[in-house]
């Protein structure tokens, strides 16, 4: 692909070749953030740009802050893969996807660093502005697609991006005992629940039996909202938070 000129004014252009069009009349109202996964950054930013590899976004943020543009926004990357979010399965489509450079999960979970935090942060009020992205609708790879996905991690800053003007959130519940729900229970409580993240957004089907997919949407959900432990288990201060969250969104408060 040729050079295009860079969408947000801080970014050098690199351009992928994975890309392709966004259906008639779509735009997107979504933010997604990524970490990258892979030993180095010079190597994440070589796969996203490799025809061979199949996969794109739109910007890469480096561990020093340096942003690169890879895909137009006007573009469809590929960086949702098989996802869902309050109803739509083609979040590529409704989406400008940030990858972060960072190893994630197989590396321990690496801290962000400030620098690069920081343009996370300038790169999405530019993009939420430009593009009236509510605030909700900035969300993580492993918000769209749980259990098969698990980035950008639990010690991804959410509540520092949220001060700063991106994104929902809500102070936490601390993690204290009490009663909970697990996997095999069954039950109104479960299904309530289960009502609770379809409103959020969720891929969940609502049917009071504490499956699989149940305990995957949990943990996405604490991965997000209430990083302090991550173990699918619905406890009060998991279900306190969510209370908390649903009830500061405009379209329930």
């Amino acid at each position: 692909m040729s050079l295009f000129n860079a969408d947000y004014r801080a970014a050098c252009v690199l351009p992928s070749p994975n890309h392709g069009e966004r259906p008639d009349g779509v735009r997107p109202d979504i933010i997604l953030l990524h970490y990258t996964g892979m030993p180095s950054e010079e190597g994440a930013l070589a796969w996203l740009c490799s025809p061979e590899s199949q996969v794109s976004s739109h910007y890469f943020v480096h561990e020093d802050g340096r942003v690169v543009q890879l895909v137009p926004e006007e573009r469809r990357a590929w960086h949702a893969g098989k996802s869902f979010w309050a109803g739509e399965t083609d979040i590529n489509s409704r989406s400008i996807g940030i990858e972060i450079a960072n190893a994630g999960h197989p590396a321990g979970l690496p801290a962000f660093g400030d620098a690069q935090i920081e343009a996370v942060i300038e790169l999405c009020r530019d993009c939420g502005q430009r593009l009236d992205i509510r605030p909700e609708r900035v969300l993580g790879h492993s918000d769209v697609a749980p259990v098969r996905k698990v980035d950008p991690g639990e010690n991804f800053p959410w509540g520092k991006l949220h001060v700063a003007g991106v994104g929902h959130f809500v102070e936490p519940v601390p993690v204290s005992g009490g009663r909970f729900f697990q996997k095999g229970e069954s039950g109104q409580p479960i299904e309530a629940l289960q009502s609770m993240l379809s409103l959020y957004g969720y891929d969940i089907d609502i049917t009071g039996e504490y499956s699989e997919k149940t305990e995957g949407a949990v943990a996405a959900f604490q991965r997000h909202f209430r990083p302090a432990l991550v173990d699918g288990v619905a406890d009060m201060s998991t279900i306190e938070t969510l209370h908390r969250l649903l009830s500061t969104l405009p379209r329930y408060a």
